[in-house]
This record gives structure tokens, sequence and C-alpha cells, in this order.
């Protein structure tokens, strides 16, 4: 657990300060870094369409401190929603439930639901709390990095993407490293609309309901709401990112050897390590934590070498792997 200094606490006082002011701040998060702003104040929140280059009508996820206070901002949380937010609040896990009138319209992209998610970032969660002292309700803050591409774990990732005048609160690494599990509270059963880190055996198991998947919504003719993270491509690093199996992976490195390629590739794998000099080699851990908070500095580690291309095995199809096989499947997308 990280602990806050004095020297911190100033720091987390100032962007409080800015953030009451209607200006833009970078926070840290358990799941990657958000740029946030005051949830209530809409010219605060358009300023994050403008520096992400995100569409103003792709809704935001407003982070408050305590599932108390998702009340101000949700004109209904249903039962099962609740039971989501005692079992894994403070957390990586987003609710989507109907939003009161004229609360975070602009965060929620002026749709009649609201997503709503406390983190549990020990600078997260003082900043909130300093926040609410100056009359800031909640902070509208999606991941803190250019529209579609790699999301930042860490401070420098966020300074690289953005302008020098940016104020980065800096919390350290990231500890979950992908962005949190979506679910959409506004029907009679959990949607999963984003998976991440709170698998969906979690949600069943804890809701004792049958999670809805977002593609069984779209054979049922039904719409979910706009969520996050949810185009087909996101997360998209510089170089064309291309997904194998094992086999195919190695199939294709003995190809790339044999016939003396010179481009720079980089590979992310469970194979040994390739010699190849072309090459940029990283290891995947094979635990699914571990991979999630890896993941994103790795595709931006490649991306400062400039390789032409990302080669990722896949990974494995099992219900802790859903966060990080999401986030591959969309930054190849872009491919």
């Amino acid at each position: 657990m990280m602990s806050i200094n004095r020297n911190l606490e100033l720091e987390i006082e100032k962007a409080a300060q800015i953030l009451a002011t209607g200006e833009l701040v970078a926070i840290p998060t358990e799941t990657v870094y958000g740029l946030a702003a005051n949830a209530q104040q809409d010219a605060a929140v358009a300023k994050i369409f403008v520096a992400k280059g995100r569409p103003a009508n792709h809704p935001l996820i407003v982070h408050v401190l305590e599932a108390s206070d998702a009340d101000y901002f949700a004109s209904e949380i249903p039962d099962f929603a609740q039971k989501l937010m005692q079992a894994f609040w403070p957390g990586p896990l987003t609710v989507i439930v109907p939003r009161k009138k004229n609360r975070a319209t602009a965060a929620a992209g002026g749709h009649d639901s609201v997503g709503l998610r406390s983190p549990s970032h020990p600078v997260a969660r003082a900043l909130l709390k300093q926040c609410a002292l100056l009359g800031v309700k909640g902070l509208a803050a999606p991941s803190a990095n250019l529209f579609g591409k790699v999301s930042p774990t860490n401070a420098q990732h966020v300074r690289a993407d953005f302008p020098a005048n940016l104020y980065v609160l800096d919390g350290g690494e990231c500890s979950v490293g992908i962005e949190s599990t979506i679910v959409d509270c506004t029907r009679q059963a959990p949607v999963l609309l984003r998976p991440g880190m709170i698998s969906a055996d979690q949600i069943e198991q804890t809701t004792g309901l049958r999670l809805i998947l977002n593609a069984d919504l779209k054979v049922l003719g039904k719409e979910a709401p706009k969520a996050s993270g949810t185009l087909e491509s996101h997360y998209a690093p510089k170089a064309k990112l291309r997904l194998f199996s094992k086999k195919q992976l190695a199939d294709e490195i003995v190809k790339y050897a044999d016939q003396k390629l010179l481009n720079l590739i980089g590979i992310y794998s469970t194979l040994p390590n390739s010699k190849i000099e072309s090459i940029i080699y990283r290891l995947m851990p094979d635990d699914a934590a571990q991979c999630a908070h890896d993941l994103f500095s790795i595709l931006r580690d490649f991306d400062q070498y400039a390789v032409e291309e990302i080669w990722v095995e896949n990974v494995p199809d099992l219900s802790e792997w859903a966060g990080v096989k999401d986030r591959l499947k969309r930054a190849a997308a872009s491919a």
C-alpha cells in the first residue's frame, strides 16, 4: 500500500483546487491513470473530450469516494447493483445505472444512464475526499491517453501523451493495469459490457443472476448503453499488433529468421527468447493478473523501440484472462 507523505498531501490539495476551478488533472487509480474533471461541470468535462480527441457522445466513468456517494448521480440503484458495489467497491468495477436529471450530463454523453466507480488507489481516494471538501461530488475520468490508444499505467506515460501544462498527480505504478470491468445494471439482469479483472464468475456468484454478455444483447436486438472502452478498435499501439496461437507464433518466427527479415518487431509470448537481433522479446507471464499489470507498459515499450509490428501469443480462453483477451483483441482490430 502506497503511503501518503506531507509532500504528496500538498500535491493532492493542489490537484483538488485545480479540479474545483474547472481544469483537468491526470490522476492515478488502481486500474490506469485517468484524465479527470469535476463531473458536475459540463464545461470542464468538455475539455476532456477535446484533450483526448474523444467523441462527445461516448460516456465517461464518474469516480466517487463511497457507495453512498453514488446516490448523488444515480436515480436508482437496483439490488443486484448494490450487491456488486458492496462486494467490489472500492475496486476495479464500474456499474452503469439510471442517471438523475441534470447530474453528470456531459460526462454521461447525454445518455440517461451513468457509469460509476469507487477507486481503491489511496491517492485517488485522498483526492476524492479533498475534492468533496471543495464541493466536488465526483470526478469524470476516462483513461489519460489519446482516444483509442494504449492506456497509461504510470505518470510518465501520461506526460508522454499530453502537453507539459497538464497537472499530473503521480501515484506510482497502477496495481491492476487494465481498465475496470463494466456491468450494465439498467435492466433486470447484469450485462457485461467490458471485461476486466473482476470476472464473470465473480459477478454471477455475487448477484445470484446469470450474466448476460453484450454480444447476446445484439442477437436479441437490444441495445446496451454506450460505455468506455467498448469500441471494436481500442487500446492500439502505434505498431500493427497481430495475434497468434503459440504454434503459429513459433512458425512465424522460424519463417522470419529463414527469410532474414530486418524489420524490427516485438514479440510478447511464453515462448523461449529468440536470439534474432531484429526481434525485441518480452516474456508473457502465465498469470492473468500479472499479464494485465504488464500489458500496456509492454505495448508502450515496444512503441518506444519503433517496432513495425507486435506479435502476441493468444492468452488462455479462461474467465480470469477475459480482460487481457479483450484488450488484445481491440488493440489488434486497428491493424
